[in-house]
């Protein structure tokens, strides 16, 4: 996996850049993190400025949410249930669960969005309850692009520190690459493993 973004990244430029942040939204097993990273290490590199390296990235980043949000918008709440019920095991989910999602996404809606942007578990998944909930179109994509940003500033600038200080870093991506992908798997399996669904309502 860790190769082929690299490669995309080095050919595609920022456009790869941005189309690897929307399939990273779409499909969250491919975190943020090395796409960001491996960005941010091209520019203390030299080989890409930072501006346009946060612009591509934060748009690419938000049309991938949006998708989620608008796939929220068209299944609706009430239609959501029975995948909840049939699919809750693995998605760590009961309906207890969305009904407290519910409430919170009525009181601080814009704020979850945004807050939730800095959480890996999180982070792609927020923009389907925020469509489900009915948040509006403009609110969630203001509120997800900021947020978009902050991190990508904050991943970004990770790589960047070490892209110009470690002459060699190439030579470091595939390992760690690897070992991040590893982790996020772990933590979703660690999570599949010890969810334990409430008593009945």
């Amino acid at each position: 996996m860790t190769e082929w973004i690299v490669t995309l990244i080095d050919a595609g430029g920022y456009w790869g850049i941005a189309l690897l942040m929307v399939i990273e939204n779409v499909f969250p097993p491919i975190p943020s993190e090395l796409i960001m990273g491996i960005g941010g290490i091209r520019v203390g590199q030299g080989r890409m400025d930072m501006l346009p390296l946060l612009i591509f990235a934060t748009i690419g980043s938000t049309l991938g949410n949006y998708v989620w949000y608008l796939i929220g918008r068209a299944l609706g709440f009430h239609r959501l249930r029975p995948l909840v019920d049939r699919w809750g095991r693995v998605l760590t989910l009961e309906w207890r669960d969305v009904r407290k999602i519910n409430l919170l996404f009525r009181k601080y809606g814009p704020g979850i969005v945004f807050v939730f942007r800095f959480m890996p578990a999180f982070r792609t998944m927020v923009s389907l309850p925020a469509g489900l909930f009915r948040m509006g179109h403009v609110r969630f994509l203001i509120w997800t692009a900021a947020g978009a940003l902050i991190w990508n500033i904050i991943l970004a600038g990770g790589g960047w520190w070490l892209g110009s200080r470690i002459t060699r870093i190439d030579d470091y991506l595939g390992p760690v690459s690897t070992a991040v992908v590893v982790l996020a798997v772990v933590a979703y399996v660690w999570r599949f493993l010890t969810w334990k669904p409430y008593s009945a309502d």
